[in-house]
């Protein structure tokens, strides 16, 4: 399934990268948690609870898989919703296409035609050879 279009350029449109990381850590932990209590219940079914007991078998199951699942995760997030330019999937009409939406939008914006958010970041390349 190919990421959420993003309106790159307008600001407040697109999560920052440390929200993307955010996003992707909490979401891997959740997902983690889950798939750690499943296998951790199969496992204490199956070969018993162990030394540790069977609270503490099935959470240092939960913990590793949140934990490993969680840091990927957050790492795949990151890669996944990079922008436009850097998707490798778009054939070179569609990359048109959507360069072309963007820059509409940003036009848009200028005109005050729909209302965006102040930036809050440095401001890219084209911004500053503008004035």
């Amino acid at each position: 399934m190919p990421p959420p279009p993003q309106m790159q350029g307008i600001p407040g449109a697109e999560p920052t990268v440390f929200q993307k990381i955010k996003m992707g850590a909490m979401t891997g932990t959740l997902v983690g948690l889950t798939i750690g209590f499943i296998g951790g219940s199969i496992q204490i079914l199956r070969a018993g609870p162990g030394p540790r007991g069977a609270l503490g078998t099935l959470s240092q199951f939960m913990l590793s898989s949140a934990a490993t699942f969680g840091f990927f995760m957050s790492i795949g997030t990151v890669l996944r919703t990079e922008g436009i330019e850097a998707n490798p999937y778009l054939t070179p009409t569609q990359r048109l296409v959507a360069l072309q939406q963007q820059e509409k939008m940003m036009e848009a914006a200028r005109r005050g035609e729909i209302e965006v958010e102040e930036r809050k970041w440095r401001k890219t390349g084209e911004e500053e050879r503008r004035k």
